[in-house]
C-alpha cells in the first residue's frame, strides 16, 4: 500500500443498504473517487430495538460484502468496514461479524451513534463549504437519525435517535400502505421521542443546516424534478428551501402505495416502499426547528471513513501513537476520573516498548498497539470508585464512557485489557470475557499480559527503569536498565516476575528478567 496516497475502500454497513466508496485523497485534501458500489440489503428489521439480524439478512449481507471486497482488492485498497444501528443493536451481531471475517476476510467495526455522527460530519465537511460556520447536520438512516453540530471540524453536539426509515416503516407502515391515521400516529411518535433533543438543538440557534443520506437525497431529487430541473446523479451542495422540501414530502405522503410512489419523478424505485418514514422524520425536523433551507451533501459516512482512516495513518506514521482525537478522548477520561498521569505515562512507555520488541512473536499491528496504549492510560480509572477491585471498576467505567474516535468493539477491548491488568487471569467463566470471540480473547490476554508486567515494573511509582531491551531468541529475556545503577528496582523486578505468567502462557515462552 502506498502510505503517501493510499487507496481506501470504505464500506458503510447500514441498516437499509450497504455502500462502498473506493477513493484516494491528494495532498490538498481532494478526494478522487475510483469506484462506488451500493446494494439494498435490508439488514435490520423491527419496529423497536433491532434485537437480531435474521439469517437471510446475514446471508445477503455476507454475499454483498464478498462482492465489495473482491472489487476493493482488485484496486489494492485498504478496506475498512463500519457497521451502524442494525449491527450494534443485534444480540447476534457476533454471528454476522464472525461470518464476515471467515468468508470475506475483513473485520467489521461497530460504531456508537455518536461516533457514526462524527464520521458523517467529517465526510460532509469535505463536500460543502461550511467549515468556518456553525453547522447542523442531519442524517436519516434505516435504523437511526444522527444530528450533529460542529464548526472548524470540531463536534460541539452529537446525538443518535432510534428513528429511521425501516424502524418507522415496520412500526407504522408494515404493509407499506399510507393512511392519514398512520401518518398522524407516526408524527406523534416522532415528536414524543425526539422533542427533548430538538429543543436542545433549537437553543443553539444554528443558521446552516446540511442533510445527508439516501432518504434526503431522494427527497431533494423529487423537489428538483418538481421544479423542472434535470436531476443530477450526484447532488453536490444543492440548496433547497423549506417550501420545496415540504412540497416533495407532501407528494410522497399523498401516494398511498409503493407502486404509486415509484411513479413520482426523482423517486429511487428501491426506496419507494420505506421512504414515508424518512420523509416524516425530515418533515418534523424542518417544521419544529423552523429550518429555512437545507444544503445537500453527497458525502456522508463512507467518505468520512476515508478521511478518518487517512488521519489515523498520518498520525501513526508521524507520531507513532494515538491519533489526536483518540488521545483527547483518553485524556478526557483520565481527567474525569483523576488518573495519576505520571504513573500512567510510565506504564504506557514500558508497555509500548515491550509490544514493539515482541512484534516478531505476536505479529500485531499499530491498531492493536493503540489499544494497549489506551488501556495503559486508563487501567487505573477504577480507583475513583474504590481501591478494592479497582480493575473491575475500570472495566465498567471505560465501557460506559463516551470515547469519540473509538468503535464500540475497540472500547470493549480496551475495557477488558484494563480489567485484567491485575488479579485474576482472563477466564471463560468471566461473562464479559466469554462473550468475546476467540481472536479477541487472545488479543485481550496478550495485551493484558504486557500491561500486567508494565504495572509491576512501576510498582512503587518511582520510574526506576530507564530502558527495556528484549531478546526473543529462545526464551524471552528482558533486560532492564535502571535510571540509577546504585538504586536497583528489586521490588519492581519481584512484582514483574509475579505478573509474567499470563504473557508466558499466551506466547508459550518462558520470560526471564535481567538487570
Amino acid at each position: 500500500m502506498n502510505t503517501h496516497n493510499p487507496v481506501i475502500a470504505s464500506i458503510d454497513v447500514g441498516t437499509n443498504s450497504f455502500h462502498m466508496v473506493i477513493a484516494s485523497v491528494n495532498s490538498k485534501g481532494t478526494m478522487r473517487i475510483i469506484s462506488r458500489e451500493k446494494e439494498m440489503v435490508r439488514l435490520g428489521s423491527g419496529p423497536g430495538d433491532m434485537k437480531s439480524i435474521k439469517s437471510d439478512a446475514i446471508d445477503r449481507g455476507v454475499d454483498t460484502l464478498k462482492r465489495f471486497v473482491k472489487i476493493a482488492r482488485n484496486e489494492k485498497a485498504l478496506i475498512r468496514a463500519v457497521a451502524t444501528s442494525a449491527v450494534r443493536e443485534a444480540l447476534n451481531k457476533e454471528e454476522f461479524i464472525n461470518r464476515v471475517k471467515d468468508e470475506c476476510g475483513i473485520e467489521v467495526e461497530v460504531v456508537s451513534g455518536k461516533e457514526e455522527g462524527r464520521l458523517i460530519f467529517i465526510g460532509m465537511m469535505h463536500a460543502v463549504p461550511v467549515y468556518d460556520e456553525e453547522t447542523l447536520l442531519i442524517d436519516i438512516g434505516g435504523g437511526s437519525t444522527e444530528t450533529v453540530i460542529g464548526k472548524h471540524g470540531e463536534i460541539q453536539y452529537s446525538h443518535s435517535e432510534k428513528l429511521g426509515t425501516i424502524r418507522l416503516t415496520e412500526n407504522f407502515f408494515p404493509d407499506f400502505l399510507i393512511t392519514k391515521d398512520r401518518i398522524e400516529k407516526a408524527r406523534t411518535f416522532i415528536g414524543g421521542n425526539w422533542i427533548p433533543i430538538l429543543d436542545k438543538i433549537k437553543s443553539k440557534k444554528v443558521k446552516i443546516s446540511v442533510g445527508t443520506s439516501g432518504t434526503i437525497e431522494t427527497i431533494a431529487k423529487i423537489a428538483l424534478a418538481a421544479k423542472g430541473i434535470a436531476v443530477p446523479e450526484v447532488l453536490n451542495g444543492i440548496s433547497l428551501n423549506k417550501k420545496e422540501i415540504l412540497n416533495a414530502i407532501k407528494e410522497i405522503l399523498s401516494n398511498a402505495t409503493p407502486e404509486d410512489r415509484i411513479k413520482i419523478k426523482g423517486m429511487e424505485s428501491k426506496r419507494a416502499d420505506i421512504i414515508p418514514g424518512g420523509a416524516l422524520i425530515l418533515e418534523y425536523f424542518i417544521n419544529y426547528l423552523e429550518i429555512d433551507k437545507i444544503l445537500i451533501s453527497p458525502y456522508a459516512l463512507r467518505e468520512g471513513i476515508v478521511f478518518d482512516t487517512l488521519q489515523k495513518i498520518k498520525d501513526r506514521s508521524e507520531y507513532n501513537h494515538l491519533s489526536r482525537l483518540r488521545f483527547e478522548s483518553v485524556m478526557s477520561i483520565c481527567k474525569q476520573f483523576n488518573v495519576d498521569l505520571e504513573h500512567a505515562e510510565v506504564v504506557k512507555a514500558y508497555s509500548l516498548k515491550m509490544f514493539d520488541q515482541l512484534t516478531a512473536i505476536h505479529g500485531l499491528s499499530s491498531s492493536e498497539r493503540e489499544l494497549l496504549e489506551a488501556a495503559s492510560y486508563l487501567h487505573d480509572v477504577g480507583y475513583s470508585i474504590s481501591h478494592d477491585k479497582h480493575h473491575k471498576h475500570s472495566y465498567y467505567l471505560i465501557m460506559n464512557s463516551d470515547m469519540p474516535g473509538f468503535t464500540n468493539d475497540e472500547t470493549e477491548l480496551i475495557a477488558n485489557i484494563a480489567r485484567y491488568h491485575r488479579k485474576s487471569h482472563p477466564k471463560n467463566k468471566h461473562v464479559d470475557f466469554k462473550k468475546l470471540n476467540t481472536s479477541k480473547r487472545y488479543l485481550v490476554s496478550l495485551l493484558a499480559g504486557i500491561l500486567r508486567i508494565s504495572e509491576g515494573l512501576d510498582r512503587r511509582q518511582l520510574n526506576l527503569i530507564q530502558d527495556i531491551y528484549i531478546d526473543t531468541n529462545g526464551d524471552i529475556k528482558i533486560k532492564l536498565t535502571p535510571v540509577d545503577k546504585d538504586v536497583l528496582p528489586e521490588i519492581e523486578l519481584w512484582q514483574a516476575n509475579q505478573r509474567k505468567k499470563l504473557l508466558e502462557k499466551i506466547l508459550a515462552k518462558e520470560i526471564i528478567f535481567m538487570i
